[in-house]
């Protein structure tokens, strides 16, 4: 770190520092001297353990809410834990968090990949007893497999498109008059021996050309066919389509200092927007391993008594979306970062074998 107070920590200050950060994350309470003196396994008086404290104090790593209260960790006391402090500690109990992980993963293997993105919030919810976030994974390669045509009643038709040879979208489109099923086939040749094997982008752009040039000598059926292709390659996100699953939002409301109804409403309005909350996961898309948003950190109000922890997931070399945990300040990183960490292995794993 280059902050010059972090140099003059000394052993024991760090020792202490970590002693009050444990403290804190456990109860939840300011903690006094006295408790530090006792919990430290130094042989320190109480005014020892004073003095080491006004100067963490001083240095910004700790505050004390009231005049006669005990001190509680800033967000740079938490930074500091989480930077130097925790070292060796972040591989305790990992073998049995990777089983569980894997256990819960493989019993959605067989399902499709929002599935399994959906699983993975829940183990992350409910390993860490936060709020567990992940993000739909991205495919930055979206190839139109094909496309089909199926009459029903009232001049309606279900549209049904394969992307990437088994990704399915379907939407029903209301038409002008009725086809028949003859007739939807030669729709759905058409658009095949048009389109099939390019990239969605590419076919979007050449129905855009296609209804520029070659429209006026089009009958009404290749028309309607090329006009329902278009609605159904026109938006790379599907309208409504969940851009991230979060899991255990309830969690937050058991933590006394995330209990004011004015803070949890900023969050859950974040979590319903979207847009803060992705564009923060939207970073750690772009770095490499945990990333940790501390408080103030995240850049972001709303989240500013809140840390986030993040991991990106991987489809082959590829980084295609990010999960993470959101929780209080005061959460246990050293079984938290873990968690993220090996829950974002996993479910890059669970991806690729379901490829």
């Amino acid at each position: 770190m280059t902050d010059s107070s972090d140099e003059v920590l000394n052993e024991r200050a760090q020792h202490l520092l970590r002693v009050l950060v444990e403290s804190y994350i456990r109860e939840g309470q300011p903690v006094g001297s006295r408790s530090l003196s006792r919990d430290s396994g130094l042989n320190l008086s109480s005014a020892t353990v004073r003095n080491v404290m006004a100067d963490l104090e001083e240095f910004g790593f700790v505050a004390s809410p009231h005049t006669s209260a005990g001190r509680v960790p800033t967000g740079k006391g938490y930074r500091f834990f989480v930077d130097t402090l925790l070292r060796q500690r972040l591989q305790a109990d990992i073998d049995n968090v990777a089983e569980e992980l894997s256990r819960r993963l493989n019993v959605a293997e067989d399902r499709d990949p929002k599935a399994l993105v959906a699983v993975a919030s829940q183990v992350l919810s409910s390993l860490t007893h936060l709020a567990g976030v992940v993000t739909i994974p991205r495919q930055s390669h979206q190839s139109l497999s094909q496309i089909e045509f199926l009459p029903l009643s009232d001049h309606r038709v279900l549209a049904v498109m394969v992307v990437n040879g088994r990704d399915v979208q379907n939407r029903i489109v209301h038409l002008q008059r009725y086809y028949s099923a003859e007739e939807l086939r030669r729709a759905a040749n058409f658009l095949n021996q048009q389109f099939a094997g390019k990239e969605l982008s590419q076919v979007r752009s050449d129905i855009v050309a296609e209804l520029a040039q070659t429209g006026a000598t089009l009958n009404q059926l290749m028309l309607d066919a090329i006009r329902v292709a278009q609605q159904m390659v026109g938006d790379p996100q599907k309208p409504g389509e969940p851009e991230y699953v979060i899991a255990g939002e309830t969690n937050l409301m058991e933590f006394a200092e995330l209990s004011n109804v004015d803070k949890l409403r900023r969050l859950f309005e974040a979590f319903t927007s979207k847009r803060d909350i992705l564009h923060l996961l939207d970073q750690s898309l772009r770095a490499e391993g945990v990333q940790i948003f501390i408080g103030q950190e995240s850049g972001y109000e709303m989240l500013d008594d809140y840390s986030l922890v993040t991991a990106p997931y991987a489809l082959g070399a590829e980084s295609v979306g990010v999960l993470g945990v959101i929780g209080p300040t005061r959460m246990a990183y050293d079984r938290v970062i873990p968690i993220v960490d090996i829950t974002a292995r996993l479910l890059g794993s669970a991806l690729n074998s379901h490829r």
